[in-house]
């Protein structure tokens, strides 16, 4: 289906070569909410990067023809948030093996007439999760939905050698269908009604419900106050499953802000070959949620 289409982005690519590429955008729709180009922004000051990283409203249906327009301009690279990471998937010539579990991409890179395609999501969960201390290494870690954004970190969470990951959703066979790509015996999927009666050291919830205000369908009895809890989303308040667990008496609670910058020094590290820090403008963006 992208075959023509790959065809012209390897000639672009070939092209312009030689040229200097520095340009980067973070695709959406919507996307006036994104902070990721105040985050890049903020990582090439602090690394001395030339580069222009912008965000671009994409009207649905018109994917492939914004990568082509930033090609035309010699662009290097991509961040690609929803409801396009599909879309990203279909039209990369290689895929990081991350990428290909999730079946979604949120970073592009363009190179030597290619494009190739990583997500990054698990890297900033995890980096995240591991800078708050949570011990994940002989965790019992239930992960909470079976989306697109559970997809995207369930590799990531296992190669930090859990004991278990169990991945509840409402409906079992969307979470069956995730751990089917995985063939190890640490994962599992549940309802969300049978955590019930099991024990986890961590909690994820990767489910969309804190964007909408709803509760979690699972019970307090999962929440022990032991556990650390972790929300994907972030926001000024604390989400509804945080306050939740709070409420439970759980110490750790934390929200998805530090994921949102770990993810993009990732992806900045992956166009640039240079790991920023990111505790800086971790703080510049917690400063501007206060």
């Amino acid at each position: 289906m992208y075959s023509s289409f790959n065809n012209w982005v390897r000639l672009q690519l070939n092209t312009k070569a030689s040229n200097l590429m520095d340009q980067y955008r973070v695709f959406g729709n919507p996307i006036a909410q994104s902070k990721s180009p105040f985050i890049h922004q903020q990582f090439a000051l602090q690394t001395k990067q030339s580069l222009n990283y912008q965000s671009e409203l994409v009207e649905l249906g018109k994917f492939d023809v914004a990568i082509k327009s930033l090609i035309a301009t010699e662009g290097k690279g991509a961040n690609v948030t929803a409801p396009f990471k599909e879309q990203a998937f279909a039209l990369c010539d290689e895929l990081s093996e991350r990428a290909k579990l999730a079946g979604a991409v949120n970073t592009l890179t363009f190179s030597e007439g290619i494009i190739y395609g990583d997500t990054t999501d698990g890297i900033g969960l995890v980096t995240d999760l591991l800078n708050h201390k949570v011990q994940l290494r002989n965790s019992r870690i239930l992960l909470l939905g079976a989306g697109g954004a559970a997809k995207g970190v369930v590799q990531s969470l296992l190669e930090q050698s859990p004991k278990s990951l169990t991945i509840a959703n409402r409906t079992l066979s969307k979470a069956q269908a995730i751990i089917q790509h995985y063939p190890d015996n640490t994962i599992s999927a549940l309802t969300f009604a049978d955590t019930e009666h099991l024990t986890f050291d961590v909690i994820i919830n990767a489910t969309s419900v804190g964007l909408s205000g709803a509760s979690l369908p699972i019970a307090n009895q999962t929440i022990k106050s032991s556990v650390a809890c972790y929300d994907m989303v972030y926001g000024r308040e604390q989400t509804d499953f945080l306050k939740q667990a709070k409420n439970l008496g759980v110490a750790q609670v934390i929200d998805g802000l530090g994921m949102l910058v770990g993810q993009a020094a990732a992806s900045f590290q992956i166009w640039t070959g240079i790991n920023p820090d990111v505790d800086p403008v971790l703080a510049a963006l917690r400063a501007q949620l206060t």
